[in-house]
């Protein structure tokens, strides 16, 4: 039998373009940890290049051996604010270029590494993960592509549909929710909020965000709304039929703070529409919680939203590239997943189970609790 505090190999961990900053907190978390468990905390950091010819092509380039090592790499694969010189112009990478960079990164291990894990927090072609015509099945033909070079297990974060993961059915896949973060940071952030069902309520923008606000809505003892969309499903722009308009199911919320959920915030557009209807039907103060904060078209509509009223705090984790415009907003709050990451890897690493990690029903309890003492700390 396997002594339970036998590391499965000698850990490593390694971001891709984009990454260093998270990576190196996860990493001084580890180091934390392992000197907390009577190690000496070395640093479990390995260096990867991707460089490029002057004609885009790229290679991947490992600086040390990871022979028997257990690896984990992370990768943001829509960090658009790292670029790369093609033909003298400077070419911002998109999700295929990061994409790429992974698979040559992969390919530099030669096979060495005694397990590789992926950590790949924003799913790559996570929206285009089931045909409804003559369409392509870009997210599962890469999990597949993945896990054919020798990944063991993938980890993402609050993917647009885990479904998903029926592509790779031998191989680890984990959708891992921050909702025990956003919760914590929202209460760090906004001490005068009240958690009640007459007080405040839980809004899922769409159908399809249903399922993460039910177990917000649950966790807190809150009631639940629901907006749906009314779309043109007879044209089409930039790859989604047009929404009309957006439909409240629910009770009132005249009064009331309201916590919206979304996985990612693209463009905006929906998040804000349905928070001038909240706030038109008497919402109080609407906080908005996306794991993803793309901000695909700029951050000046929030800004006017933000001064009309419509919205008070928007929460986004760190686990995708943020222009510095939204970090230096008077609206947005960035929620830190390193240390979350760390535990994860670490629990991976001696070959242990993260279903405690994954529901985190226990620990937002706690929390619950530490509030209602007024009790809560940067520690929680």
């Amino acid at each position: 039998m396997v002594p339970e505090n036998v590391q499965y190999g000698k850990l490593g961990v390694m971001g891709l373009s984009g990454c260093e900053k998270l990576i190196g907190k996860v990493d001084e978390h580890l180091k934390k940890m392992d000197i907390e468990n009577g190690g000496t905390g070395p640093s479990s950091l390995v260096h990867a290049q991707c460089p490029r010819f002057a004609t885009g092509e790229g290679k991947g380039i490992i600086k040390q051996s990871i022979r028997g090592y257990d690896l984990y790499i992370l990768c943001d694969l829509f960090n658009y604010g790292v670029e790369y010189s093609m033909y003298g112009k400077s070419v911002p990478m998109g999700p295929d270029n990061h994409y790429q960079d992974l698979k040559r990164v992969i390919m530099a291990t030669n096979g060495k590494a005694r397990r590789i894990t992926v950590i790949m927090p924003m799913l790559y072609e996570g929206r285009q993960h089931r045909r409804t015509s003559r369409e392509s099945l870009d997210c599962a033909v890469a999990l597949q592509e993945l896990t054919s070079m020798g990944v063991e297990n993938l980890i993402t974060f609050d993917a647009h549909d885990s479904r998903v993961q029926n592509a790779i059915p031998l191989k680890g896949f984990e959708n891992v929710q921050p909702t025990y973060q956003m919760i914590r940071e929202l209460f760090r952030q906004v001490p005068d909020l009240v958690v009640d069902p007459k007080k405040l309520v839980v809004v899922s923008p769409d159908e399809g965000a249903m399922t993460r606000c039910i177990y917000y809505a649950s966790v807190l003892g809150v009631d639940l709304g629901m907006f749906y969309k009314r779309r043109d499903y007879t044209s089409l722009e930039r790859g989604r039929h047009p929404i009309i308009s957006h439909e409240f199911l629910g009770d009132s919320v005249k009064g009331k703070d309201v916590i919206v959920v979304d996985d990612m915030i693209s463009t905006g557009e929906s998040i804000l529409s349905i928070s001038e209807i909240l706030k038109e039907r008497g919402a109080k103060r609407i906080f908005a919680f996306a794991t993803f904060g793309l901000f695909t078209d700029g951050i000046k509509v929030f800004d006017v939203a933000h001064k009309k009223g419509w919205i008070e705090r928007v929460f986004t984790t760190n686990l995708v590239y943020c222009h510095p415009d939204v970090h230096n907003s008077d609206w947005h709050t960035q929620v830190d997943m390193s240390k979350y990451i760390s535990y994860i890897i670490n629990t991976l690493n001696y070959d242990h189970s993260i279903s405690h990690l994954l529901d985190p029903v226990q620990r937002i309890n706690k929390l619950m609790e530490d509030k209602q003492k007024g009790l809560l700390g940067h520690k929680n």
